[in-house]
């Protein structure tokens, strides 16, 4: 199978490498220099399996930076380009992923789209109504960063929003699913196909709920910091509670990084009219312990 990348973060450079164990994968990005340590078999960035893949490990891949060279070849093109945040729109820039969308049409391709990227609540679907092309699928990430391409050999899940009920659509869907299984060294990996808004959907709520969880340890740290108490010895009792566990416990200056910020803030405009206390919480708990 002929796979196309567009975009050679860590996402798109995860994928590529996942799916280049397998089938022959084109990862395009515009950044030439990205492109040409990934044809040297260098990572642009520091993570240990990434680099450990791509030196060590047969792979069928090529970096370029023509798309439209490929999209008419390929079965599956993966659209992995930032979304960055825009706090004056209060929404995400989602205009990378359309432009590569255009793209692929424009060069006359018929294949499967599958949105990496992370976009608002029920983006695909207006997507879809908007161009009318109905091969457009929705697959959210879960990985730290540092440790991608082990997320994605390990992966908790695999979620493949889907919207339509044809069966050569659900069948896309399903094979989609399978690529990524197939590429991954975890077996009875959990799969769930959803519609694409669901899919949109879980990837904001699990970060948020992540960026919460965070949240709550640095409340606790401050709490015990002002009142002379060992949030170690605290933190550690509770965590024995297997229904609180001992993962994201550590008090810090606050949660950062690429997709939690981002994520929670975008999750939070998603319910206009429809009411929330605890996301927006999350958010000011956020600025609190950063300016603390």
């Amino acid at each position: 199978m002929k796979i196309a990348v567009v975009g050679a973060g860590y996402v798109g450079l995860s994928n590529a490498i996942l799916l280049a164990q397998h089938h022959e994968v084109y990862l395009i990005d515009i950044i030439q220099d990205k492109i040409d340590k990934i044809n040297q078999r260098i990572s642009p960035f520091a993570d240990k399996e990434i680099e450990e893949y791509l030196s060590g490990h047969p792979l069928q891949l090529t970096a370029i930076t023509d798309g439209c060279s490929v999209y008419k070849a390929v079965d599956y093109v993966i659209i992995s380009t930032p979304t960055n945040y825009d706090s004056k729109k209060d929404y995400f820039d989602t205009s990378s992923v359309e432009r590569v969308v255009s793209d692929v049409l424009s060069c006359g391709s018929n294949a499967a789209i599958v949105i990496k990227s992370t976009v608002p609540v029920a983006y695909t679907r207006e997507l879809i109504a908007k161009i009318g092309y109905e091969k457009i699928l929705f697959s959210p990430e879960f990985f730290r960063e540092g440790r991608a391409f082990y997320d994605y050999l390990y992966p908790s899940r695999i979620i493949v929003g889907c919207d339509s009920e044809q069966p050569d659509l659900l069948n896309c869907a399903k094979k989609f699913a399978g690529l990524l299984s197939e590429g991954a060294i975890k077996t009875d990996i959990p799969v769930l196909f959803t519609k694409t808004t669901e899919a949109e959907s879980i990837k904001l709520f699990a970060n948020t709920y992540l960026a919460l969880r965070i949240s709550f340890f640095n409340e606790l740290d401050t709490f015990a910091e002002m009142n002379g108490l060992s949030t170690k010895n605290i933190i550690d009792a509770i965590c024995h509670d297997p229904r609180i566990g001992k993962h994201y416990n550590n008090p810090s200056f606050g949660y950062g990084g690429y997709c939690l910020p981002k994520d929670t803030k975008q999750l939070k405009s998603s319910f206009h009219d429809i009411p929330e206390n605890l996301i927006t919480a999350v958010c000011q708990a956020n600025h609190t312990k950063k300016a603390i």
